[in-house]
């Protein structure tokens, strides 16, 4: 019998293969277009420091850190990916790792299935939209909006870590008023991600606020980014406005820590790593902002 979970998993699986197909035939085939960077044609193998950055990232995220505004963090410290391409590479790279999260969790944490659904699809929405808008942007909006982004980031993260967003109590769904506000939420925290501002801590924060319980953040957020990240990151894909080497980085070195933080771990303190994100986020925010400022 197809069950609405089962549905949402099986619609996964076909676009976790349609994402894959064009990912792997546009870096293998593609030739170079007006306005893409030469950086989304380089087919080398991707580097240590690249596959390291794609591991943790995404171990901790696993667990609920998020991994958009550290990644970003790297990038800019260590002068990984050029400003312009970092919405692009942390979305392409990213994709498969949040996709083996989403089934993981949508089979083992209960939610409702139709808010789930919504959801989802509000998100994927609003992705489509804002990575086509910032896919062509110019490199110094880039800097500003994820300046911005980095800094709205680091509040939520503190936010989060005071003790604001979801709890141990509260529904499994919404209804009503409450379920068109979190479609809303969600569809812009879809077109806020191709700037480079993770779904996980801002939905976290988003259906806590509407009155629903914090494990059911986690189905809700990673089946969010699950489906729209492949959508988006295609964009970014065929406008080659991204960097191949760190996004196959990002994604060899993300998808088993997946599963060791997913099946072996499980569950551990991050206070410590949230404060630490908060401080390293904020200098990153600072940099990029600064970066934009010297190209005005």
């Amino acid at each position: 019998m197809l069950t609405p979970l089962l549905g949402l998993q099986t619609a996964l699986a076909a676009l976790t293969a349609t994402y894959i197909f064009s990912w792997w035939r546009g870096a293998a085939s593609a030739a170079p277009v007006s306005g893409g960077a030469a950086e989304a044609l380089d087919r080398g193998a991707p580097s240590a420091v690249q596959l390291i950055t794609g591991a943790v990232t995404n171990f901790f995220d696993t667990l609920g850190i998020g991994s958009f505004a550290p990644t970003t963090a790297v990038f800019k410290f260590l002068k990984m990916v050029p400003d312009r391409l970092m919405p692009g590479t942390l979305n392409v790279g990213h994709t498969l790792p949040a996709i083996a999260q989403a089934f993981i969790y949508t089979l083992v944490i209960e939610v409702d299935p139709l808010t789930l659904i919504l959801m989802i699809a509000a998100a994927v929405a609003g992705s489509w939209i804002g990575a086509g808008i910032v896919a062509g942007w110019p490199k110094r909006y880039i800097q500003i909006g994820m300046g911005l982004a980095l800094l709205v980031a680091g509040a939520l993260f503190a936010w989060s870590n005071l003790g604001g967003g979801a709890t141990d109590v509260g529904t499994l769904g919404l209804q009503g008023t409450r379920l068109a506000l979190g479609m809303v939420g969600n569809f812009v925290l879809g077109a806020l991600m191709s700037l480079g501002i993770g779904l996980y801590a801002p939905c976290m924060i988003l259906v806590g606020l509407l009155g629903m319980n914090a494990s059911a953040a986690f189905p809700i957020m990673m089946g969010s980014c699950a489906f729209l990240m492949p959508i988006g990151s295609t964009r970014f894909v065929l406008k080659q406005a991204y960097s191949l080497k760190p996004a196959l980085g990002l994604t060899l070195g993300g998808i088993p820590a997946v599963l060791v933080a997913a099946f072996i771990v499980k569950s551990m303190d991050v206070t410590t790593m949230k404060w630490l994100v908060v401080v390293v986020v904020v200098i990153a925010a600072a940099m990029m902002l600064r970066s934009a400022a010297k190209n005005e």
